[in-house]
């Protein structure tokens, strides 16, 4: 697994690391033995990286990392939390007292005294525009609560409002074969700061893993069922606010321009690290297959995906440019 910096902060991680939602909530139900069981397989498969939040099934998901953490010292494992999505989403909600009491919660849910990293979870674009969100966390840093922090969009703009600020360790964007838009501006834009990319929802919840059909049903408190829309949150979060029947296409026609032995989750992984820009991609998985498998697309040889680069674009350009481009 190749490693890459983590912009000023002198920690590398992996290029495929792994995301926790999936081990919190919203995604069915995994039992903690499995949970624990996925942690254990990423990290045997060379995942340095670990992303969660503290409303992953309400600190499950932290408290778990932190559990098989202080079970395997010397892990070499960086924890990128995330913040501030415990209360409504209201820029007057943001202030110093709740980023104290959130990341508080977050060193005891994971048993540590500084966290690696704290990302905004997704936050007002006022707030992210806002001096006094970045006082907030400069003030936790120099305190040791927060060894970094980032922040964690929805848009485009909201992105390069962030990288634009000197504090700002990483963005963590959606990125995937059906949302390309933060390869114009977001990436390059990171790049030339020196600012680390995460690229979440890498394969658009699921659709690009090449298992779903018209017929597949999802449990009533997965969010792929209950959010298709945005009813609780961004519908970009789901599918990547692509239409499940237009995406299931788009995926038909993907995996038409895989090069031989290559699986559509793996060549999806795999284009999106070799973007320029790009630090880590960070799927999440429920089970120790899904797992290794994601991991093993971080040694795939980017000369092996210029078909399938250049069927993303085109399939992009047809399917979804004028729906998905404009929103997000």
């Amino acid at each position: 697994m190749h490693q890459r910096p983590l912009a000023a902060t002198g920690r590398s991680v992996s290029t495929i690391g792994l995301g926790t939602w999936q081990l919190g909530a919203d995604w069915g139900d995994v039992s903690e033995a499995d949970a624990l069981e996925v942690l254990a397989a990423s990290v045997e498969a060379g995942v340095t990286l670990f992303d969660t939040a503290d409303v992953y099934g309400d600190g499950r998901s932290e408290s778990l990392i932190g559990r098989f953490l202080a079970a395997h010292p010397g892990h070499g494992v960086t924890v990128a939390t995330k913040m501030g999505r415990r209360v409504a989403q209201e820029p007057e909600n943001y202030t110093p007292e709740n980023f104290r009491a959130w990341t508080d919660r977050s060193r005891a849910n994971l048993g540590v005294d500084t966290l690696d990293l704290v990302q905004l979870h997704c936050p007002p674009s006022a707030v992210i525009d806002a001096d006094e969100t970045y006082d907030a966390l400069d003030a936790l840093v120099a305190d040791g609560a927060i060894a970094a922090y980032g922040v964690s969009v929805e848009t485009c703009d909201q992105a390069l409002s962030a990288i634009s600020r000197p504090g700002v360790t990483n963005v963590q964007i959606i990125i995937n074969p059906f949302r390309l838009k933060p390869l114009d501006e977001v990436l390059p834009a990171a790049e030339a700061a020196g600012v680390a990319v995460f690229a979440r929802v890498p394969l658009a919840s699921g659709l690009l893993s090449g298992k779903y059909t018209s017929s597949t049903s999802f449990a009533g408190n997965d969010h792929r069922s209950f959010n298709r829309n945005g009813e609780a949150f961004d519908r970009g979060e789901t599918f990547s606010g692509v239409d499940y029947d237009t995406g299931l296409v788009a995926a038909d026609e993907l995996a038409a321009a895989l090069p031989d032995g290559l699986s559509l989750p793996a060549a999806s992984l795999a284009w999106i690290a070799s973007r320029p820009g790009v630090t880590s991609v960070i799927p999440g998985a429920r089970t120790t297959t899904q797992a290794r498998s994601n991991a093993a697309a971080g040694s795939i040889d980017p000369a092996d995906l210029d078909t399938f680069a250049a069927a993303v674009v085109d399939v992009y350009d047809r399917r979804l440019r004028a729906d998905i481009h404009p929103q997000w």
